[in-house]
């Protein structure tokens, strides 16, 4: 069975009106991120940073998976499919796919801060200080900060280099390391971009360019895939 390696950022989440950080109106418009999204601004103010995630995971509760999600859970009649997304959102698997890899940490889950290895699922949508693990640590949200290493990004590169074809939804490509994963793909392996916005410097790759929002442009690309 061949397999489609799916690289997911902020496009495909904001059809379901999910705010991106960097558009115009998007989340980081009142605040800098120094002051929501660093280990600097959670150690100086971690109630601000409660708040914030506390905030974005409540609103996340009300948000649904789209037609592109849906579209790709479609593929796996006939393809493995494995998905490696930027999105700290859980919109993949709850649109019912089955293999997502999360590269900067999952929202709904927090982790202890002494011992990053203890992560849960977190039942409801507020994490308070005074909330701890199980050896009597304070949990923070399981997100990667801006500062911090993406543990995720080696087990990508792996995947993308497997990939009998690689789809790229709703990212920019220009924010690292998660950019850089095109590079990995296999000489042969065809790739395509689905995003209204995204342009391709990829001169020494064929790279097929669908310009449309990923609700409209993954399930044709799906539907042509499996017919």
């Amino acid at each position: 069975m061949k397999k489609i390696v799916v690289l997911s950022g902020a496009g495909i989440s904001a059809e379901s009106g999910i705010k991106t950080f960097r558009d115009d109106d998007g989340l980081w418009q009142n605040h800098r991120f120094e002051e929501l999204a660093t280990p600097e601004a959670w150690a100086s103010n971690p109630q601000l940073v409660l708040d914030f995630y506390n905030a974005r995971r409540k609103q996340l509760l009300e948000y649904k998976p789209n037609e592109a999600h849906k579209s790709l859970v479609k593929l796996e009649s006939q393809y493995e499919v494995q998905i490696v997304t930027q999105n700290v959102d859980d919109l993949h698997e709850r649109a019912g796919s089955k293999n997502v890899l999360h590269l900067h940490g999952e929202l709904r889950k927090v982790r202890s801060t002494k011992f990053p290895e203890l992560i849960y699922e977190l039942d409801g949508w507020e994490l308070k200080l005074g909330d701890q693990c199980e050896k009597g640590a304070q949990l923070r949200p399981h997100i990667v900060w801006f500062g911090e290493m993406v543990a995720t990004i080696e087990p990508a590169i792996q995947l993308v280099q497997k990939a009998d074809h690689l789809v790229v939804i709703g990212t920019s490509l220009m924010v690292y390391p998660a950019a850089g994963l095109i590079n990995y793909a296999p000489d042969d392996c065809p790739i395509t971009l689905i995003d209204p916005k995204t342009s391709t410097n990829y001169q020494t790759r064929k790279i097929r360019l669908i310009k449309e929002k990923a609700s409209t442009g993954v399930p044709k690309f799906v539907n042509e895939l499996l017919n």
